[in-house]
């Protein structure tokens, strides 16, 4: 959520600055201003008119202790209307602030300076390319042929016991996923991340909190009874473990890891881009998150990008890094570098991973500041990276480690899995 304060101060900025993610609705942000403005003017009156009930009754006291009855009474008749005259305004200035905040929530962060215009995935910029992209055989395979070439992902029973998008994960394949997420766990302990366990369902306000809502409710698996959520990222439980919390500047950066099935609708998407391990309504994902001072978020952005870039060149898949453009940025993000790897065998690129540096924007739903150096109360920023997601690491490791013999499986990964082929 962007702060008020700053929208009211900065109106034409805010403007050029959300119109690089395509948005235009200025008389939105004009409304947030005039509300404020409306807010802040109930919120004088209410407190000129409690000051002056205050001074009466002061005023009242003092007259009672002089004896002076006659006069007390007078002032007491001319105040008596000042409580409800303070009730209508309270009642007035809670409509005015949920109007206000139903407005708000509805602008999207601020994207970076260094964020590009454009309108769609087409327009994101190449930030730089690693790798050598292998030249398969021409009777290689997709991935999707690949899982039931060897029997380790069975996608046809995924969709007997629940239905498309949940697949089956059988002997190596299960294996190697849970290689793949020990594997993901014990490199970001290692540099650093405290590991937790978190919910997999959360309530409304942590959905809000970290953006999801009101902005992705038809991406998300809704639980109607207890109105919880299922959660389409660790990011979301993990972010809300510091909601509502003041934390101390010497804490910063703080650092979490954590593994989480991970749930999301997508809906309405058909073809090859979807099929096999593509695009799934569950997968496993491991997540990174962090708080820290609003001084190091960007250098700590790139610290997050060039790790998980560490992970895919141990797994030797050939990646490139992708800086969002504005039509393709999350509604929450400031700047987003996009991690996709090479599938040699559909020929294009697949997301692996995003990370994300949100500022202010999460923060200041989640209540979540620090005092600085000079006492002054600010908010932390929040950034969070997967690190990695793994239902297409998986399905790149399969097409572009392909031979005659079986899929080899990458030196680093078979102390975790215990065997070096899938034959």
């Amino acid at each position: 959520m962007l702060q008020l304060n700053y929208i009211r101060e900065n109106r034409d900025a805010v403007i050029e600055r959300l119109a690089v993610k395509n948005f235009k609705d200025v008389e939105l942000i004009d409304e947030v201003i005039a509300l404020d403005e409306s807010r802040r003017k109930i919120q004088n009156e209410s407190d000129a008119i409690a000051a002056e009930a205050n001074a009466a009754a002061k005023q009242i006291g003092d007259l009672m202790r002089q004896g002076k009855k006659e006069e007390a009474e007078a002032v007491k008749s001319k105040s008596s209307g000042y409580k409800e005259q303070v009730k209508e305004l309270t009642e007035k200035l809670a409509e005015v602030e949920q109007t206000l905040q139903d407005k708000i929530v509805q602008l999207p962060n601020l994207p970076h300076t260094s964020v590009p215009t454009g309108v769609s995935a087409d327009d994101n910029e190449v930030v730089l390319e690693h790798g050598v992209v292998p030249t398969l055989a021409e009777e290689a395979l997709s991935h999707w042929e690949l899982l039931s070439k060897y029997d380790i992902v069975d996608l046809e029973l995924g969709v007997k016991v629940t239905g498309a998008g949940f697949p089956v994960y059988k002997g190596k394949g299960a294996r190697l996923q849970r290689a793949l997420i020990n594997f993901f766990l014990d490199q970001a302990v290692e540099a650093g991340y405290n590991e937790v366990q978190v919910p997999l369902l959360v309530n409304e306000a942590s959905a809000f909190a970290t953006g999801q809502l009101p902005d992705k409710e038809g991406q998300m698996y809704h639980v109607g009874g207890d109105d919880f959520y299922l959660i389409p990222t660790a990011e979301v439980p993990v972010t809300n473990l510091y909601r509502d919390t003041i934390v101390k500047e010497e804490q910063f950066p703080i650092k979490h890891c954590a593994y989480t099935p991970c749930f999301r609708r997508e809906a309405g998407s058909y073809g090859a881009h979807v099929r096999g391990l593509n695009r799934l309504h569950q997968f496993d994902k491991v997540e990174t998150v962090q708080l820290v001072h609003p001084d190091k978020s960007y250098e700590v952005l790139e610290e997050m990008s060039a790790y998980i870039q560490g992970l895919l060149q141990q797994l030797e898949l050939p990646y490139r890094v992708l800086r969002l453009c504005g039509g393709d940025m999350s509604f929450t993000s400031a700047l987003t570098y996009d991690m996709e790897v090479f599938s040699a065998a559909q020929q294009r690129w697949l997301e692996v991973s995003s990370v994300s540096n949100f500022e202010t924007y999460q923060s200041n739903r989640l209540k979540v500041r620090f005092k600085n150096e000079n006492g002054k109360m600010q908010f932390a920023h929040t950034l969070n990276g997967s690190a990695l997601a793994l239902p297409r690491i998986v399905a790149s490791i399969l097409e572009n480690n392909q031979t005659e013999k079986g899929i080899r499986i990458p030196a680093v990964l078979v102390p975790y899995t215990g065997f070096e082929w899938i034959d």
